[in-house]
């Protein structure tokens, strides 16, 4: 089970003025279960998005990635689970834009207002059939108090949904941020196989939203690890419709912009920590925390060798402080000028290793305490610096094994 997290409340999931969804199921891999989602997006909205850096990048991300680039309106965003439409070649590309025109004719508009997301299997042919057959029945349901339907469409080995609402004032306007997630294996920057789609009602320049998803992308998404792997779909989108009646944001050094960022950087961020406590069999949650670097990239590259680490990780699902497999990760991080005799790591509130070796206050039933939690901080002072950076991970269980061993069947 995820680790001390829940099903998200669908009343909890405030709707977004100017946005509508509507799900399907088109037994895209599997019968009785949503895999098809629609957003569709009020004329005039803005939209923008970060999106997977493999180079081995799928179909729809190519696709949506030119929709996007050409400025056309975009009206609607469609995105199927069960299968990745990557690694299919002129096929996959031939499915996507097949996708992207039949929502555009169900909606009145140009295929390139259309953004195709997809996610599931790689190298296997999308069943465009299918996508294609389910796609009238999204429309037909789409409503604006959708979002709970909407975050279990886009589930893979997702156990719960993910989704959050969050408000805020902006110039004495109430506007709403609504967010969905999936992912759960094949987690890690940049970005990881995960979907995610936030939207506002906040009127925010095209340029100021791209900065806006960007930051908040570097500070959520691209901080948590569950296996290492970095996926070939993964995309984080976010959308400002405007119809809050708030003024548009046009400036980063305002208030409204940074009001609006954190506000977006805190969804963005409880998603992010919801896909790593669904990780694929996990039963425990880490918060990785490097301070005291030189900069904030030395950190996170420290933060991610003890992260994704399988000895380290191992250990945590065992509940046994074999706590050398850090040191051994920070290590081999790549950090090649630390001085060993000035890092400090802790386990929760307990001191674990300095001066190159064990701390002499450590007692190995202090380490099985903490390790006997399910929410569980690592920290480490490398003492050469100010910088600070935060990473989150799993444990790795006998399930992630079974899971990704039966992923196809």
């Amino acid at each position: 089970m995820p680790v001390n997290l829940t099903s998200p409340i669908a009343a909890d999931l405030l709707p977004v003025n100017g946005v509508l969804l509507g799900t399907a199921e088109a037994n895209i891999k599997k019968p009785n279960r949503k895999d098809l989602l629609i957003m569709q997006i009020a004329p005039q909205s803005t939209v923008a998005g970060v999106f997977t850096q493999n180079r081995f990048c799928a179909a729809p991300v190519i696709v949506a990635r030119e929709h996007l680039a050409a400025g056309k309106d975009i009206r609607a965003l469609v995105i199927n689970t069960g299968n990745a439409n990557a690694g299919t070649g002129e096929l996959g590309m031939a499915s996507a834009r097949v996708t992207c025109a039949e929502v555009a004719k169900l909606l009145g508009c140009e295929p390139e207002q259309i953004l195709p997301f997809s996610t599931g299997v790689i190298m296997e042919p999308l069943p465009i059939e299918r996508v294609v057959t389910g796609l009238p029945a999204c429309v037909a349901n789409s409503k604006a108090d959708n979002w709970f339907d909407a975050s279990q469409a886009i589930m893979t080995t997702d156990i719960v949904g993910k989704a959050v609402s969050r408000q805020l004032k902006l110039g004495g306007v109430t506007v709403t941020v609504t967010g969905i997630a999936k992912g759960s294996g094949m987690i890690h920057p940049n970005m990881a196989t995960m979907l995610g789609y936030i939207a506002t009602d906040a009127a925010v320049t095209q340029s100021m939203l791209q900065k806006m998803v960007s930051q908040a992308s570097d500070a959520s998404f691209n901080c948590i690890t569950v296996d290492g792997d970095t996926s070939t779909n993964d995309a984080l989108m976010l959308i400002a419709t405007g119809k809050s009646g708030a003024a548009v944001i046009t400036n980063e050094d305002s208030d409204e912009f940074k009001k609006l960022q954190a506000a977006v950087t805190e969804v963005a961020t409880i998603l992010a920590q919801a896909i790593v406590r669904d990780g694929e069999g996990a039963t425990k949650f880490m918060t990785i925390k490097v301070e005291g670097g030189t900069s904030a990239a030395e950190c996170k590259q420290i933060a991610y060798a003890v992260g994704r680490s399988p000895l380290v990780k191992t250990a945590f699902f065992a509940s046994d402080p074999n706590l050398g497999r850090i040191l051994a990760a920070i290590g081999y991080a790549g950090v090649a000028d630390l001085a060993v005799e000035k890092i400090k790591l802790y386990l929760d509130d307990v001191l674990v290793a300095e001066k190159g070796g064990r701390a002499a206050s450590y007692r190995e039933e202090d380490g099985q305490r903490i390790m006997q939690q399910s929410d569980i901080s690592i920290r480490v002072e490398l003492g050469r610096g100010n910088a600070a950076a935060t990473v989150w991970t799993c444990d790795f269980s006998y399930d992630y094994v079974k899971i990704n061993a039966s992923y196809r069947s």
